[in-house]
C-alpha cells in the first residue's frame, strides 16, 4: 500500500475515522489546499515519525487548520 504524503500547494480530503473526535463534524469530509508543512516531536512521544509533520490546511472559506498526515486523502474530484 502506497501511502499519501501530500506536498505544498497539492489539495486534500479530509478523514477523520472517529466519530468521537471534537474535529469531526467540522472538519471530516472537507476539501482544502495544503498551504504549509511544518514539524513538532511528537514523533519522538509516538515513535512514528510521521506523527511529527504538521499540514496546515487552507479551505475554501479561507480559514485554516492543522492536521497529521493521518487524517489527510486524496480529495474525492
Amino acid at each position: 500500500m502506497c501511502e499519501f504524503v501530500p506536498k505544498k500547494s497539492d489539495r486534500v480530503r479530509i478523514d477523520i475515522p472517529d466519530e468521537a473526535d471534537p474535529d469531526y463534524d467540522i472538519y471530516h469530509g472537507k476539501h482544502g489546499q495544503v498551504i504549509d508543512i511544518f514539524s513538532d516531536e511528537a514523533g519522538l512521544v509516538t515513535g512514528d515519525k510521521s506523527d511529527s509533520i504538521i499540514y496546515r490546511i487552507e479551505f475554501e472559506d479561507s480559514t485554516w487548520a492543522d492536521f497529521r498526515s493521518r487524517d489527510l486523502r486524496p480529495p474525492i474530484e
